[in-house]
Formats: C-alpha cells, sequence, structure tokens
C-alpha cells in the first residue's frame, strides 16, 4: 500500500478532495493511506512557536530549524523498518525546487510512500533541506500560500498510478505526457452539436487511421503549445 505522511500546520486541509470521487475510494479501499501530522506539535513554548524572522533582516517569518527538525523525525520513526530516503523521499513543496513532471510523479508512485513538508511565511530553514537530504519539489513558476494545495496535487498525480484506482489501465496509457506529447483532442456524442462535427476518421471504424490521426494531432498541438517537450520528444526520437 503507498502511503504518504503530510507534515502541515493546517490539518484540516487533508484529505480534502482526495477523500472524494476515484482517490476517496481508493482510500477508503486501502489502496492507499494518508498521515497527517500537526507540526506544532514539536514546538516546545507555551505559544506552540514554529517560526522565527529572518536571519539578516527583512520581511515575513521562516519555520524554525529546531522545530522542522523534530517533526520530520517524527514521521521518519514512523515509517516501515529498513526505509530509507531512496525508497521514501523527503519532500518539500517549494517554488524553487525541481519542476514536477509525469516521469517524477510515476517514480514517486514506484517508491513505498513519500513524507510532504508543506512550508509556509517565507519557507524553510536552509539547513533542514540540507541536514535531512530533503527533495525540493515545485509546481510550476508561481507562488502559493502553503504548500497544502502542491501535496495535495502531487498525491492526485500519483495516486491515480497506483493499480486498481482507475478502471481502465488503457486510460493511463494514452494520456498527456505518458509518450513524451500532449493528449489528442477527445469528442463523444452528440455527432453534430452547434454546426460542429466530430471528425470522421474517428467514426471511420479504422483502427489505423485512428491511431495515425491523434498521432499527428497530438504532435501538432504539442508544437504548437509546447516548444520545450516538442523538443524534447524530437531529440528522444533522434537518439533511437
Amino acid at each position: 500500500m503507498w502511503q504518504a505522511q503530510i507534515l502541515t500546520l493546517f490539518p484540516e486541509m487533508f484529505p480534502g478532495p482526495l477523500g472524494l470521487s476515484l482517490a476517496g475510494k481508493a482510500l477508503d479501499k486501502k489502496l492507499w493511506s494518508m498521515d497527517v501530522m500537526q507540526i506544532r506539535d514539536h514546538a516546545t513554548d507555551k505559544h506552540r512557536s514554529v517560526d522565527d524572522t529572518p536571519a539578516g533582516g527583512g520581511a515575513g517569518m521562516v519555520l524554525r530549524a529546531d522545530v522542522m527538525g523534530r517533526a520530520i523525525d517524527a514521521a521518519i520513526s514512523q515509517r516501515p523498518e529498513d526505509t530509507t530516503n531512496d525508497d521514501w523521499p523527503l519532500i518539500y513543496l517549494s517554488p524553487r525546487g525541481k519542476r514536477l513532471n509525469q516521469k517524477m510523479v510515476h517514480d514517486f508512485a514506484s517508491k513505498k510512500g513519500v513524507t510532504l513538508i508543506c512550508g509556509r511565511f517565507e519557507g524553510l530553514d536552509e539547513r533542514v533541506i540540507e541536514n535531512r537530504n530533503v527533495l525540493e519539489v515545485s509546481l510550476g513558476d508561481f507562488v502559493l500560500s502553503g504548500g497544502e494545495i502542491a501535496a495535495l496535487m502531487l498525491m492526485d498525480a500519483v495516486v491515480r498510478l497506483i493499480p486498481g484506482v482507475i478502471g481502465e489501465p488503457e486510460t493511463l496509457r494514452e494520456e498527456s505526457f505518458t509518450s513524451g506529447l500532449l493528449e489528442y483532442p477527445q469528442y463523444t456524442r452528440p455527432q453534430m452539436w452547434e454546426g460542429l462535427e466530430i471528425p470522421y476518421v474517428l467514426l471511420s471504424g479504422h483502427h489505423g487511421k485512428i491511431k495515425e490521426w491523434r498521432q499527428e494531432t497530438s504532435e501538432k498541438l504539442t508544437k504548437e503549445r509546447r516548444s520545450d517537450l516538442w523538443k524534447e520528444y524530437i531529440r528522444a526520437k533522434k537518439e533511437i
């Protein structure tokens, strides 16, 4: 069973949308599990303080190394025996992290589980990141109020890959990024809608032509919308 540990100041944000639909049903069936941990439980003062002003000055607050170190160690102690960061990554959701992609998602899904650190304020004391071998992961070039929404998104991407969560495995094999391309357009009934028809080839019953059309449209969309993916796709084809 794939497991997720979440270190957060707002445990009530979980499971959130992951308690619904296919992910929620899979959670009920114990195809995966979630353990939400309150960071403030590892503070030592009467106010349960978790942050302090930035060294060197500046706006905002920073999550303290001592509190976060204890929180991370507590999470690690609850992992199965003989578990390492290689088979259970320790992840900090951060705008400066490595950009999450489908290849990384598949890699996380192949692990025993992940521990997700949800940052707040100006971020996490750098010493914790360095001393606990934390992997920084970003969802994109934008900033959120905290890491909780990012953690939910990462878990959703992973959970749908767990066997038994999605009914038809073929769905996973043909979606965007699996082949390095964006997914081809999708259509369904009615055949005619507001003067617009479903492309004839999709109704032809000719599986070879349908496959060719889907490949061509995937390539066209990727080239038009994601030049970065297109360049990588062309490079990979040349290496084959």
